[in-house]
């Protein structure tokens, strides 16, 4: 486990690594550039690259954080791609249902993926399940997340490539906007986010704005119309 740098989250732990990409938001990979720099420093965890790799070493790492903590679950990959095997997938469950003093944000793009496993998993109210939606066509992973048995589900709409109307929230529980940050960052426009903060608003859904991106996103920072957008979803560790 190490602190994290994400605006929304306080620790990443990252039971597998590495990945592939499946639809246009892959295109710049963040994941990818780190695991590369990380291999090229002989960092040992990365020794396959951005190939997906199982790190059973580091499931028991959660157990020994006494002291609550927000916990991003797979920076580095995706806990729910194909070649997970369901049996390590459910050790990494296991894991969080037997850590109650933490928040585990679980994010995918592979919905189709969570909602045949879900009815199979514990969904304790400490494990917030996310799907990616960047533009229009991915729009269904929001469908299969309300299908799924997840108490607190979230959508990470980042980076953001396209307006998104009509979004069902009626059972969200918190949204994430942000721009594609990096040398070929795709531009985010500032009305997509306004429709979308609006939408939150008319539905009640806590909406937390990370970033507006581009090439350097500490200049570009992330104050909409003067301000920022820190909300989170109602919660509490229990210790």
């Amino acid at each position: 486990m190490a602190k994290s740098s994400i605006e929304w989250t306080e620790m990443t732990w990252n039971p597998t690594t590495g990945c592939d990409k499946i639809s246009t938001g892959c295109k710049f990979c963040y994941a990818l550039s780190f695991s590369k720099r990380l291999h090229g420093m002989g960092v040992s965890k990365y020794k396959n690259g951005f190939k997906l790799t199982l790190h059973p070493d580091t499931l028991d790492a959660p157990r020994k954080w006494r002291e609550p903590k927000i916990i991003f679950v797979n920076s580095m990959s995706d806990l729910f791609h194909k070649n997970i095997p369901f049996e390590y997938l459910k050790k990494v469950f296991d894991v969080m249902n037997e850590c109650p003093q933490h928040i585990f944000q679980v994010l995918t793009k592979r919905s189709d993926i969570l909602l045949k496993f879900s009815p199979e998993l514990n969904w304790t109210e400490n494990i917030w399940m996310g799907v990616s939606v960047e533009n229009e066509k991915v729009k269904f992973r929001i469908d299969d997340l309300v299908k799924s048995d997840a108490k607190i589900k979230f959508l990470s709409l980042e980076p953001l490539l396209g307006p998104l109307p009509k979004l069902k929230l009626n059972k969200i529980d918190w949204v994430i906007v942000g721009g594609e940050s990096g040398p070929r960052a795709r531009p985010m426009k500032k009305e997509w986010v306004d429709d979308i903060k609006y939408q939150c608003q008319m539905n009640e859904v806590p909406f937390f704005f990370k970033q507006w991106g581009g090439r350097n996103k500490k200049e570009a920072g992330r104050e909409l119309d003067g301000r920022t957008y820190n909300e989170m979803p109602q919660y509490s560790q229990a210790i």
